[in-house]
């Protein structure tokens, strides 16, 4: 008796652009600008580490106009990234019951969107503090 060969189901190989795939694809996405700034960070922390010229040579590649344009596109994927988050985030975490009630979706959002905001400002302020 032959074993039957298991069905592969087939798949398209532009499954990504399809409609209900192609948002999830393009969230996904704007985690290269993620990893791609904290490799930028990174390169500077090392810089730093190997001394003064280092570092100074960092700071002078930043100032390139391909670098801005560089980091003008990572910002734009960041934020991309982090909106998409907000949204997604009500969804996939459990629901929230607060005495008794259920927590709307918009209203964790909108508190986690907030304490965001509100972190960026103070860590603005902050930055502005410290320099002498």
């Amino acid at each position: 008796m032959s074993r039957g060969r298991p069905y592969v189901r087939p798949v398209e190989p532009h499954w990504w652009a399809r409609p209900p795939y192609l948002a999830y694809t393009l969230r996904e996405a704007t985690g290269v600008a993620v990893a791609g700034y904290a490799l930028i960070l990174l390169a500077g922390l090392i810089a730093l580490a190997r001394g003064e010229t280092h570092y100074v040579a960092w700071l002078n590649l930043l100032k390139s106009p391909w670098s801005l344009v560089l980091h003008t596109v990572l910002l734009v994927g960041l934020i991309a990234h982090v909106w998409t988050w907000f949204r997604i985030m009500p969804k996939t975490m459990p629901r929230l019951s607060v005495g008794g009630r259920i927590v709307p979706q918009k209203l964790i959002s909108a508190t986690g969107l907030m304490l965001a905001t509100v972190t960026f400002i103070a860590t603005l302020l902050l930055a502005e503090w410290v320099q002498p």
